[in-house]
């Protein structure tokens, strides 16, 4: 077993590297050396502060160079990071911080105001942490990070690791209505990046783009570029024309794109006047792809798309789609291929299990289970979950999928009630849950359906105690009061029943296919 840590793979690189340039994020670079002074800085600092090995510390960020450098430092002390998606409600981050027993948390300034209104509801923590451009813009009691790395001399501290010592704890979403606490250890984390490196075809000094979260996806993306003497151009949010404009000026070569920013990117008027021959390999993946969209992607930028198809549970990829595969003569196996999900990586095993708990044959529909180097290490205290998810050593994924002769897989529903739009997982429970606080709501029950930007929208369907009690701008507006509106519906039918099935439980099944009718696969 590689007995690596996340810490030691940053060493290397700065190492390695030392004066090139490791990051650049607006008009300010920073060299590997610098990173590593900044993280070793923030060592000193954060054991001032008493954490130690195993102490929880969140990251509630956007993109921006610090959380480099705090990753870097949290992992050398062998403390566990907590990312926060920024687009959840408060009310999720609170029981987060609060399950972790979270004791030190890091925001940036532009989450000051929600940091504010969490406080008096977080248990644990005592330090907070904010990265700010202006010190002054702190709040009181409250430390700066700039100025901690400023003020701290580097410490060449590095805790005692074990491989399966907790890196990172990342949440997802459940049906069961609380959110689940994904354990990955530094074995974990360690495979993914050389898992990355192999099935992604990162090459030498590559210029990587980063527009998804550093806290989730894009994050993971960073050390593969990183360890191959690259450099990482941050964006704190995407838009097309700075995408563009970044890429021109750049001579960005690599990206993560999720399929809405790619169909964006499509549709954007001025495409065609941005000189965008440096970029050689586009990374896709967290939702679907629309085929014809994908077809498109192809003609309009070359055959430059990587897609990866995986889940938090086993970072990233369990399957992929190389550039080479996206490059087919026949006009009928390309559409058919270009709706897979690639073919298993090298370290995974996969098979797919039929509801009678075999093997399913070929072309017939199976649950995805995997059995791979990066798994995690369970759901955190949540034994019950774990034992669901974690069976004799494979994974059930909940994604159901059939497999072809060549061994392309294609995901045709989801065994677990989620809605992917956007490349961001909704799951209705919670919605429904909402719903359900209306008085006005007899019953309801929550679906993703067809759209050709986000790849699914969430659709409510509500049985109202008296007709005309509620509108639909009513209770959309009251999910998004209580939730935001990513999770809020987008669209609401009112029904005189709800269809169950013959156990009593909804009938999702017959419900979705109302909305799906046409459609190869249930999924968009």
């Amino acid at each position: 077993m590689i007995t690596l840590t996340i810490g030691d793979l940053y060493d290397r690189c700065v190492e390695y590297y030392g004066n090139n340039t490791a990051i650049t994020f607006k008009d300010k670079s920073y060299t590997y050396r610098e990173m590593g002074y900044n993280a070793d800085c923030l060592v000193t600092a954060l054991n001032g502060l008493g954490l130690r090995k195993g102490d929880r510390v969140g990251f509630l960020m956007a993109n921006c160079p610090e959380y480099v450098f705090c990753e870097y430092a949290v992992a050398k002390i062998g403390c566990t990071r907590i990312p926060l998606a920024v687009l959840l409600n408060p009310d999720d981050h609170i029981y987060m911080l609060n399950q972790v027993e979270c004791t030190t948390l890091i925001y940036h300034e532009k989450l000051a105001g929600r940091i504010k209104g969490m406080m008096p509801m977080l248990e644990t923590v005592k330090n907070y942490i904010c990265v700010a451009e202006n010190p002054a813009n702190v709040a009181e009691s409250h430390l700066h990070m700039q100025t901690m790395m400023k003020e701290n001399e580097p410490s060449d501290f590095k805790a005692d690791i074990d491989p399966e010592d907790l890196v990172g704890i990342y949440y997802t979403g459940g049906t069961t209505g609380k959110p689940k606490g994904v354990m990955l250890s530094h074995r974990a984390w360690v495979y993914t990046i050389l898992i990355e490196s192999l099935e992604f075809d990162f090459g030498r000094e590559e210029v990587f783009a980063y527009m998804t979260p550093l806290t989730h996806a894009g994050g993971c993306l960073m050390l593969p570029v990183l360890l191959r003497n690259g450099r990482c151009v941050i964006m704190d949010h995407f838009d097309p024309k700075e995408f563009l404009e970044t890429v021109q000026k750049e001579k960005v070569t690599m990206t993560f794109l999720v399929p809405t920013m790619i169909y964006v990117l499509l549709d954007y008027p001025e495409l065609k006047k941005y000189d965008l021959s440096s970029l050689s390999n586009i990374i896709y993946g967290a939702s679907a792809i629309a085929p014809e969209r994908l077809k498109q992607a192809i003609t309009t930028f070359g055959p430059i798309f990587t897609q990866l198809f995986g889940q938090t549970e086993a970072p990233m990829a369990f399957s992929v789609l190389p550039r080479e595969d996206h490059i087919i003569a026949d006009p009928v196996r390309e559409r058919k291929v270009f709706a897979s999900a690639g073919r298993p990586t090298f370290h995974c095993e996969v098979r797919l299990v039929g509801e009678d708990g075999n093997d399913a044959k070929t072309g017939e529909p199976g649950e995805i289970v995997v059995r791979c180097a990066n798994m995690m290490s369970g759901y955190y205290k949540n034994p019950d979950a774990t034992a669901d998810t974690i069976k004799e050593g494979w994974l059930y994924t909940g994604d159901i999928a059939t497999k072809d002769e060549q061994g392309f897989i294609y995901i045709v529903d989801r065994k677990k009630d989620m809605i992917i739009s956007g490349g961001f997982n909704i799951y209705p429970r919670e919605i429904e849950d909402v719903l359900f606080e209306h008085p006005a709501v007899k019953d309801t029950t929550v679906i993703g359906i067809p759209h050709d930007k986000w790849g699914e929208e969430v659709k409510a369907i509500v049985v109202l105690r008296e007709k005309g009690g509620a509108t639909q701008e009513e209770l959309i507006n009251f999910v998004k009061e209580k939730k935001g509106s990513l999770v809020a519906p987008k669209s609401i039918d009112f029904w005189e029943t709800i269809p169950l099935t013959n156990l009593g439980k909804v009938d999702k099944k017959t419900i979705r296919a109302k909305y799906w009718e046409g459609k190869d696969r249930m999924i968009s």
